[in-house]
């Protein structure tokens, strides 16, 4: 068994209503007394009345332009330098985020982070999904330190937009049969492997009986225990199984065929946990775990995530395209390997079309 290596949380963080203000104090006891805060125009707005007056720290802002790219990356770690501040802020969403950790790697600057969305666990986990300009996945890196302090205002959260609250349920989910069919594999499960499994399970548990009542909140507005649950479950909760699991608590099947959908233009308006929510879907079914498959449909239905090919907008009759999605789902590093078996293009073709009959023969019964 290879070593595992924890980076189970960020060394502070807080989400509770007013966090923001707490900011400057954290800043001036970790004595950073200047930063680059990396936004968007959409996340600032979200964040700025938020945000508090800064006295004794002088702030430096920056807009991020667009995509996790190396090129993005290493602008702003040299804007970083140029500035001599003593800290990168992102607020924002998971490219945001993403951007600042591995800026903040790169020029060996404190990272804080205040995400303005809950869909994905980027608030959390000290690693980067890196892109092409063009949109499609490359690698991912992880870094070896946690980031300094993570913020989250719920507020913030209820007013971003559902469909990437959704998104992120989605991406949680996933944690739980990602890691569950790495883990049902190891002989002896290490104890640090223990607690992300239970992390992962607890995800699904949390996700599956509370998720449709929090994204029913949220479109009431209502800040409730359950949507504040939700939320925490997919930051926090979502970013403790990777955290503490290291390789046997990341990505597997789902992810993979993520990846293979990245490579296609017809999925490039879909959100990340959008195309993992299909990609849970095709690798239960790759384990031959039908009956999971039905089971979870009626969620899927009622938070209106994609259970098939035609709800992404692609053709089933396009061979083409599916060979292009499982081809790239199936290079060799990819995470799809890590399922039992051998894990073949074919294979893949073949859990895709099996979903399309089964959402079908569900949908008609």
């Amino acid at each position: 068994m290879e070593n595992i290596e924890v980076r189970g949380a960020p060394q502070y963080y807080l989400c509770a209503e007013g966090s923001f203000t707490q900011l400057e104090k954290l800043l001036l006891a970790r004595k950073i007394e200047s930063v680059l805060i990396i936004h968007g125009d959409k996340s600032l707005k979200a964040a700025q009345t938020f945000l508090p007056s800064f006295q004794q720290v002088q702030a430096t802002f920056e807009k991020y332009q667009g995509e996790v790219t190396l090129e993005e990356i290493d602008r702003i770690a040299q804007l970083a330098k140029e500035k001599r501040v003593d800290a990168i802020i992102g607020i924002g969403g998971g490219k945001i985020l993403d951007i600042v950790k591995a800026s903040g790697h790169d020029s060996n600057l404190h990272v804080i982070l205040l995400p303005t969305l809950a869909s994905t666990c980027a608030a959390w986990t000290p690693l980067s999904v890196i892109y092409k300009p063009s949109g499609e996945f490359t690698h991912y890196t992880i870094y070896p330190r946690s980031t300094a302090v993570v913020l989250i205002e719920p507020r913030i959260i209820l007013q971003s937009p559902i469909e990437y609250f959704i998104a992120g349920i989605a991406d949680t989910l996933a944690k739980w049969y990602e890691a569950d069919v790495i883990v049902e594999q190891l002989e002896n499960v290490p104890l640090v492997v223990e607690l992300a499994h239970h992390a992962a399970k607890l995800c699904r548990d949390n996700l599956i009986q509370l998720g449709n009542k929090a994204v029913k909140d949220m479109k009431r507005q209502e800040l409730s225990l359950e949507f504040i649950k939700v939320l925490e479950t997919n930051i926090a909760a979502g970013g403790m199984v990777g955290g503490f699991g290291d390789q046997y608590g990341r990505i597997a099947g789902a992810h993979a065929i993520h990846n293979g959908l990245t490579s296609i233009e017809e999925t490039h308006h879909l959100l990340h946990g959008h195309k993992v929510a299909y990609g849970i879907l095709v690798q239960l079914l790759l384990e031959n775990k039908q009956k999971e498959v039905q089971n979870l449909l009626q969620f899927y239905d009622q938070l209106q995530l994609p259970s098939s090919l035609k709800a992404m907008g692609i053709s089933y009759h396009d061979q083409e395209t599916l060979t292009k999605i499982a081809a790239d789902a199936t290079l060799p590093n990819e995470s799809i390997h890590l399922l039992p078996g051998e894990i073949t293009i074919n294979k893949v073709v073949d859990a895709m079309m099996d979903l399309e009959k089964l959402e079908s023969h569900s949908r008609v019964g």
